[in-house]
């Protein structure tokens, strides 16, 4: 018997990814959120997490897929990685997958619209192809250290004012 794994899937540009559910700590509709000054063009702005300060990307920008308005179905997935939460905007999410460890591909080096450096392996469920994400990829140590730099500033700012 073979290892399995559960994935949230979520939809981006007509794509279907998968996230380890065991990353996956809640899914919230979209809200705006407090833009942080000289963060990257994908790092949409933190949101207060009843007290917690998390950074929110927006999954298509970090894929250099084109930005889409947000509607009904857009929704934030709160993933924690490494003790670190963050959120990412997604279009929309599908549902849960349980894909079997011998179920999943390498990730072919072409042919995705992703950079495949955020990708840990693809599986098909029916004639369907899911793209699975590596959460540890999605918001780099540098990015998180950034962000925090600009909320200590921004902090510090609102602490002079």
């Amino acid at each position: 018997m073979s290892d399995q794994a559960q994935y949230l899937t979520v939809n981006l540009a007509h794509e279907e990814y998968g996230v380890d559910i065991l990353a996956v700590r809640e899914i919230r509709g979209w809200t705006p959120v407090t833009r942080i000054p000289q963060s990257p063009h994908y790092v949409l702005g933190v949101l207060n997490l009843r007290g917690a300060i998390v950074p929110v990307i927006d999954l298509r920008l970090r894929f250099g897929l084109s930005r889409e308005e947000y509607n009904a179905t857009t929704v934030t997935v709160i993933i924690t990685v490494a003790g670190r939460q963050f959120g990412v905007v997604v279009d929309a999410v599908s549902d849960v997958l349980d894909v079997a460890s011998d179920a999943i591909r390498p990730v072919p080096d072409m042919g995705t619209t992703v950079d495949t450096e955020y990708l840990k392996g693809l599986t098909s469920v029916g004639d369907r192809m899911v793209l699975l994400l590596d959460a540890d990829k999605l918001l780099q140590p540098q990015d998180a250290q950034m962000l925090e730099a600009a909320l200590d500033a921004a902090g510090q700012v609102k602490a002079v004012a």
